[in-house]
């Protein structure tokens, strides 16, 4: 599957494959916004994952990486955090950083893998079904 920018007309696709992958998905109207946002860029599996970021001045974040459950465990994950990566270089970011929960090992090896380190926990960030978890912060640097 190839992956592509995605636009803001692209929401309602983002929402759904958001929607199989976590919890407490995030409403269309967010990742419209966000789409629209200076500096935000996402790349699109169509149907199986995206990933979106925001890139200002020398830092980026990753905002969320979702693939759906069908589609994992078969590198898109990866490809799409590579995408979100070379176009950080591109845009001549210094550092990358985003939260992980600390419980999704799976997430954590692949940004692992990707070359991220941890550079600090936010302590019950994430609400769960089974009540608060923490989050990592992980950062990587071209």
């Amino acid at each position: 599957m190839s992956l592509r920018f995605a636009a803001p007309e692209d929401a309602a696709a983002l929402t759904a494959v958001h929607a199989v992958s976590f919890p407490k998905p995030w409403p269309e109207a967010d990742f419209t916004k966000l789409l629209k946002a200076p500096g935000a860029y996402a790349f699109l599996a169509e149907g199986q994952g995206f990933i979106l970021a925001w890139a200002h001045g020398d830092e980026a974040e990753v905002l969320t990486l979702a693939v759906a459950p069908e589609a994992r465990r078969q590198g898109l994950g990866a490809r799409l955090l590579a995408a979100a990566l070379a176009e950080a270089v591109a845009r001549g970011v210094e550092r990358v950083v985003l939260e992980v929960a600390v419980d999704n090992a799976a997430a954590i090896a692949l940004y692992r893998a990707a070359g991220f380190h941890e550079v600090g926990r936010r302590p019950a960030y994430y609400a769960g079904a089974q009540g608060q978890t923490d989050a990592l912060v992980l950062a990587w640097a071209p």
